[in-house]
């Protein structure tokens, strides 16, 4: 029985593949470049300050409550979560705002404030993307080895949703009257980094996931759930190793057999990366071994945008809902100068975080701490962020007036700024871009990185450069899926036992 698993990460991913595994009774150790476990889900800690690096909504709880189930667990008990009300505030550039809920009653109210001629529309786009849920959930739960797989039953009956020629947003334009209501159910898209006008329309998913599951705080930050993810998988007997960076994948032929890292080296029956898919490929595997993921194939592969992050520690309390998304005055040209144009914006749109409206554990008494995300373009010439990182970040800070929150530069007790190029130095995120690869319909299911990864033998991949894709809830799935073909591929292991735990009602 071939029972040693290396984990390549200890990100969302790595962490719920490490649980799964070490629960099929296999020998598994995380190897982790980092401090700290999380990757891109992990903390910033400083001055009494606590912050998400990134991910900052918990949306869509089931799968990661499933999986904590499936090794004796139960999430909520783990890590206690507020579901917000409201989730958050649209603010418009052109005028208007609007508080979405989930409250079905309330919603359609608030739209038929904001717009008489929607009202209803809200019921009519609930029923149809819950039905498409459920027509691409066995699609998101499944792995996508070859073009066959397209074949299978549920990915037919799938195909009359999937509508090719409609991006998200196109979609939405047709269901709603007013183009801020079409922004508000489309601005999601940005959790891919893709403009809701180039991603495909079966992501209008995701705001509805938002309204019929809720939107979740966890106390402590969705990087308290990577922390409490990597204490159950050690109480599971999983090794996680920190400080230590893998260097050199050892090879036997087209197999892995093990890995050199900056401390030793491991020999292993199989590897699970969780790493960054491009800068992992490009760093550590030979291209000539590479037969389809080459530099040639890496190269012309569309990645995601990136993001401009601003930390902030405050003197004081914030006057905003715990998230505020404000949409540029001219929505279209701003996603233009991010995906086509690569420049900075003068007028961006960004999301703000205020948590400590719900979680008075992130700041010292008295004090709060503010998250700010801009997208940007991921790394290209036309931006050089060693000119333009201060002169950015002031005309940031300047745009906050835009949702009530002026004259910030005073209060600030601490500081931290992240930029693409941060991004790919620091975290290595290749070119910076946070979100992956991109999620157009050349590179979904089959034509994603495979879960059983099709260039080498004995490597599985997580997260999110593989099938599904980006966002915490379909990174678990990716950790579902490969832990299965690890099982299928290597044989049964002896279960760890682990007592029986009674779900918490969601």
């Amino acid at each position: 029985m071939s029972n040693d698993i290396t984990i390549i990460g200890a990100g969302p991913g790595g962490l719920a593949a490490a649980m799964l595994l070490a629960h099929q009774g296999r020998r598994v150790r995380v190897l982790e470049r980092l401090p700290r476990v999380g990757g891109r889900c992990s903390a910033i800690e400083s001055d009494g300050f606590r912050f998400d690096l990134g991910p900052t909504f918990f949306l869509y709880p089931r799968v990661l409550q499933e999986i904590f189930q499936q090794v004796g667990y139960d999430l909520f008990d783990k890590v206690p979560m507020t579901r917000l009300d409201p989730q958050y505030r649209i603010n418009f550039g052109i005028g208007g705002h609007l508080d979405a809920t989930g409250d079905m009653d309330v919603m359609e109210k608030e739209i038929t404030r904001f717009s008489p001629a929607d009202s209803g529309t809200f019921a009519r786009y609930m029923s149809a993307n819950r039905q498409k849920l459920a027509k691409f959930r066995p699609i998101l739960e499944s792995p996508f080895l070859s073009r066959a797989d397209l074949l299978r039953p549920s990915t037919l009956k799938a195909v009359p949703w999937l509508k090719p020629w409609h991006s998200v947003g196109s979609e939405l334009e047709t269901l709603f009257t007013d183009p801020r209501l079409a922004i508000a159910f489309s601005f999601q898209a940005k959790y891919l980094g893709m403009s809701p006008f180039q991603c495909p329309s079966l992501f209008t998913i995701l705001a509805f996931l938002e309204y019929e599951y809720g939107v979740w705080h966890p106390t402590g930050g969705c990087s308290a759930v990577s922390e409490r993810m990597a204490d159950i998988a050690r109480e599971l007997g999983v090794e996680i190793c920190l400080n230590e960076s893998v260097e050199k994948l050892v090879m036997s032929g087209r197999r892995v057999t093990g890995v050199e890292t900056s401390e030793r080296t491991y020999k292993t029956d199989a590897i699970v990366m969780n790493s960054d898919f491009a800068r992992t490929m490009t760093k550590l595997v030979p291209n000539h071994l590479r037969r389809r993921w080459n530099d040639r194939k890496i190269a012309k592969t569309k990645f995601s945008c990136s993001t401009f992050m601003m930390y902030l520690g405050m003197e004081g309390q914030v006057n905003t809902k715990h998230h505020t998304i404000h949409i540029a005055d001219d929505y279209q040209a701003n996603l233009d100068e991010i995906e086509n144009q690569h420049v900075l914006s003068a007028d961006p749109s960004f999301y703000v975080q205020n948590p400590c409206v719900t979680d008075s554990t992130l700041a010292p008494e008295g004090m709060s701490s503010l998250y700010v995300l801009v997208p940007v373009s991921s790394q290209h010439p036309n931006i050089d962020w060693s000119v333009e990182k201060s002169r950015f970040r002031n005309h940031v800070l300047s745009r906050l007036s835009k949702i009530g929150i002026p004259n910030l530069e005073d209060r600030i007790r601490y500081e931290k700024i992240v930029t693409p190029d941060d991004w790919d130095a620091s975290y290595e995120v290749h070119n910076g871009a946070t979100f992956n690869m991109a999620h157009n319909l050349g590179q979904m299911l089959h034509k994603r990185p495979h879960n059983r990864f099709e260039d080498l033998d004995g490597v599985y991949l997580v997260g999110g450069g593989t099938h599904p894709g980006s966002g915490l809830p379909v990174i678990y799935e990716s950790a579902r899926i490969t832990s299965k073909l690890i099982e299928q591929d290597l044989g049964k292991a002896i279960p760890a036992s682990r007592p029986i735990v009674t779900p918490v009602p969601n």
